[in-house]
């Protein structure tokens, strides 16, 4: 290797934006504990704990979650169709599925899912996603609207690709945020310009700060070019309430911004009180159409009760844009060829699962409830443990996979992490993996109020082990306070 100073690429002369750019989900503190897991498979019971528990991503399968029965056979027929003509195949697969298989393989060219797409994906099951969303919201969806992407993350940075000119253009995001957000608006040039969720409400989304945030953009000259909505929310896993919802569509419109709603959550709700719409279906039902707000609309098959995270499958819908625009979105998607055709399949499957009267109705909704009844409990359990540790406050998940506590920090930990170079939150997580091999994200990674600190942790390990991470979370608590008590 020759030094750096001689190097033809160098930190200093690669595109800036990319120095930029951050993403604390899969940051310094995860490449820690893989780190420390390799010392642990090289060296047992060389650390405190005899295991790494990851709790810093929505990755439910790595961590234990079975996939859907149903999507999984569909895909290994779609996959390889000469399955279809042996006769077993109808002794080891479910009568629907053998039919959902054949009738998605007499939508692809060749039958061949190993050939490319078009680039927005394939017809048959953007014509499957869109009698599904028709399902759930109640309004007509149309197939052409629809661009089938690897997971939701690549149709976000096609937005903001397609918005953002220079550092003049800016994007309303929620504090906190998935931070795949603040990386997309800085990869692609743009600023973010923050709006704060109000804690003591829940994680309230107030208009009033939204009024605040764009008007002082506005007077920075920036022109803000669109709204990023998370809902049910990442990482403070609020529902929006319908009103609010409405509130918001009608922001948006007066003021001219496109509405980014990510919605990959949808069917994560473990509230009786709260229940998820799209911001289509709240559009819709105020009665502005198409012409009246450009909306995106996004889904992913990487989390609800499916959980198939690397399968990278999700859409974008996009509506309210002119045909010329559209061209333009397309032209983007066509550079990169087409979506991977597993993913497509699957989210025409989560889109439109086992209907009653299917073979495979009864398994499919035992499977899906099992799943999302168990993380509701789950989510209950970490939220009252880390409500009775001192100096800590969380609100209750409504939806999405995660917690996102505060922690009041002594003085005396506040300085220690000054002095290792580190934000306070940081600090706290990484004394947290060190000490009991619980992996959580700091809250700096996702923004918070200036002054205050949080982490993220999910609520999906498997439900046997929510009782040691709370163990092991308590006893390091406490021993954290007692070591830096002021």
């Amino acid at each position: 290797m020759g030094s750096d100073a001689t190097a033809p690429v160098t930190v200093e002369s690669i595109n800036p934006k990319v120095l930029k750019c951050e993403y604390a989900v899969r940051g310094e503190i995860v490449t820690h504990a893989q780190r420390l897991q390799q010392q642990l498979q090289t060296y047992p019971g060389s650390l405190p704990f005899d295991e790494i528990i990851y709790c810093n991503i929505g990755n439910p399968q790595s961590l234990g979650q079975q996939p859907i029965t149903f999507f999984r056979e569909v895909l290994a027929l779609s996959d390889h169709p000469a399955l279809l003509e042996k006769p077993e195949t109808s002794v080891l697969f479910s009568s629907d599925s053998i039919a959902r298989a054949q009738q998605i393989l007499s939508s692809i060219p060749g039958k061949a899912t190993g050939a490319y797409s078009h680039s927005q994906g394939i017809k048959g099951l953007r014509d499957a996603i869109a009698e599904g969303i028709a399902a759930r919201d109640g309004f007509p969806a149309n197939a052409d609207d629809i661009f089938l992407t690897d997971g939701a993350s690549p149709g976000v940075h096609n937005m903001m690709q397609l918005l953002l000119r220079s550092e003049s253009d800016g994007i309303l995001c929620p504090i906190p945020q998935y931070p795949l957000y603040s990386a997309s608006i800085a990869l692609h040039g743009g600023t973010l310009v923050p709006y704060y969720l109000d804690e003591a409400t829940g994680w309230g989304l107030e208009i009033s700060e939204l009024k605040k945030q764009l008007e002082d953009a506005r007077s920075k000259g920036i022109t803000v070019r669109a709204l990023v909505v998370i809902n049910p929310g990442n990482p403070t896993g609020q529902v929006l309430a319908e009103e609010n919802q409405k509130q918001i569509v009608e922001f948006c419109k007066n003021e001219g911004l496109v509405l980014l709603a990510d919605e990959v959550y949808q069917q994560n709700i473990y509230v009786d009180d709260k229940k998820f719409n799209s911001f289509k279906k709240i559009s819709r039902s105020m009665g502005y159409g198409e012409e009246d707000l450009p909306l995106v609309s996004y889904q992913s098959i990487s989390k609800g009760y499916y959980g198939e995270c690397g399968k990278r499958g999700g859409y974008m819908e996009v509506t309210g844009f002119s045909s010329s625009v559209r061209e333009q979105i397309y032209k983007v998607a066509s550079v990169n060829l087409c979506s991977n055709i597993s993913g497509q399949i699957l989210a025409s499957l989560v889109m439109n699962p086992p209907k009653p009267g299917d073979a495979s109705y009864e398994s499919y909704v035992a499977e899906r409830d099992g799943i999302l009844k168990s993380l509701a409990r789950r989510a209950k359990a970490l939220e009252d443990a880390l409500n009775s540790l001192e100096g800590v406050t969380c609100n209750k998940a409504e939806g999405a996979m995660y917690l996102f506590p505060q922690v009041r920090l002594p003085e005396k930990a506040i300085e220690a992490a000054k002095e290792a170079k580190k934000a306070p939150d940081a600090f706290y997580a990484l004394s947290l993996l060190e000490s009991t091999g619980v992996v959580v994200v700091p809250g700096s990674g996702f923004g918070q109020v200036p002054g205050t600190y949080h982490f993220r942790c999910t609520i999906l390990p498997q439900e046997d082990k929510i009782p040691a991470i709370i163990s092991r979370l308590t006893a390091f608590h406490e021993s954290f306070l007692n070591k830096y008590r002021d």
